[in-house]
């Protein structure tokens, strides 16, 4: 009975038009943010930090740059860890090698460098799609891995195209902490997300939702399909080479172009099936699901085979781990297709009719 909107009323469109029209979830979204920049940060150990975090919040603004293109515009990608690896070493690139350029330009550089690789691999969305399309995407992750590997002008001429980011400071502040790290890559997932959110709800998501739906008739009404989807790779490209910027800045500190490999793609993928298509909440659910529970059964497998008089090895864990992750990500897309964000909302319209019937 807590979530219903009984006397709630709206006197104007604007208002009936708000992102969180029901009260109770504007409450729910200010204390939701007051837990993450200020509970969190004067509890959490460096350790839940490091490990746990800053890769769920950087993870989430990379899955919601890959929502954008696949579920709101329903063109099909594999290349999202290339995007990430663009936007990682365009930022790197720009801040080696103009001197004194603030941490936030390069940054922001970075994904426009991600952006323009993505405009490049999305044009063979105007005449391709489906299975077609992800083969082309896919050609972005392998050409990205050799780019980076050979042409050693992106790597300051290193051999072994590993580079490493100097010490990072904003406005002459210091970002070495953990703490540090986390609530500037908090402060940028939640000015990225209230963006998005607010892109999708406007014209440009509409056009974005009714190619997804149907192309051809979208067409018919006066949607331009090739600004739709090449904005849709653009936007989307940005967000992930971006999010590819802070992965590497702020949580790898150093890296190589395996780090952004075809795994980091599928990952991001599985974050947006799991979460949720065409949903920005689904985007937060399905990085949690993905970063948070292969840490849980590392650390809870051997404690339960302990609890039985059992040892279990290290690469055993792991094997099982691989397992069980297989297991529940099939068995969740069998119970629920349409992702956690589905089951969310699900949950919130039986409380807004609970106790009585439906």
């Amino acid at each position: 009975m807590f979530y219903r909107e009984n006397g709630q009323f709206k006197t104007s469109y604007r208002a009936d038009q708000q992102i969180f029209p029901i009260r109770q979830d504007r409450v729910a979204i200010a204390l939701l943010l007051i837990v993450a920049f200020v509970v969190v940060p004067a509890t959490a150990s460096s350790y839940l930090f490091s490990a746990i975090l800053i890769p769920f919040v950087i993870m989430s603004l990379a899955a919601l740059g890959v929502n954008i293109l696949i579920g709101y515009c329903g063109q099909i990608s594999l290349g999202s860890g290339a995007f990430m690896a663009v936007g990682a070493y365009g930022a790197y690139n720009i801040i080696m090698r103009v001197p004194g350029v603030p941490l936030v330009v390069a940054l922001i550089l970075g994904g426009v460098c991600a952006m323009l690789f993505g405009i490049l691999f999305g044009l063979p969305s105007l005449r391709v799609k489906g299975l077609y399309l992800a083969v082309a995407t896919l050609a972005a992750q392998f050409f990205a891995d050799w780019m980076f590997l050979r042409i050693k002008w992106f790597t300051l001429d290193n051999a072994s195209g590993s580079v490493a980011v100097p010490d990072l400071t904003l406005f002459g502040l210091p970002l070495e902490s953990d703490l540090a790290k986390y609530l500037f890559c908090l402060l940028v997932l939640a000015l990225v997300a209230l963006a998005a959110k607010n892109l999708v709800r406007g014209a440009i998501g509409r056009e974005w939702m009714a190619i997804r739906d149907m192309d051809v008739a979208a067409a018919v009404i006066g949607i331009r399909p090739m600004y739709a989807k090449l904005s849709a790779f653009a936007v989307s490209s940005f967000i992930i080479g971006l999010a590819g910027a802070l992965w590497g800045f702020f949580y790898l500190g150093a890296w190589e172009p395996s780090a952004f490999s075809l795994d980091i793609s599928l990952k991001l993928l599985f974050m947006v099936i799991i979460g949720g298509l065409g949903s920005i909440m689904g985007a937060f659910f399905g990085a949690a699901f993905i970063v948070v529970l292969p840490i849980a059964l590392n650390v809870g497998l051997p404690r339960l085979a302990a609890l039985f008089g059992h040892q279990i090895t290290t690469t055993a864990a792991s094997h099982a781990e691989l397992m069980i992750f297989g297991a529940l990500i099939v068995w969740f897309l069998i119970v629920e297709p349409h992702g956690l964000a589905k089951l969310w909302s699900t949950g919130k319209q039986k409380l807004r009719l609970w106790p009585f019937p439906h």
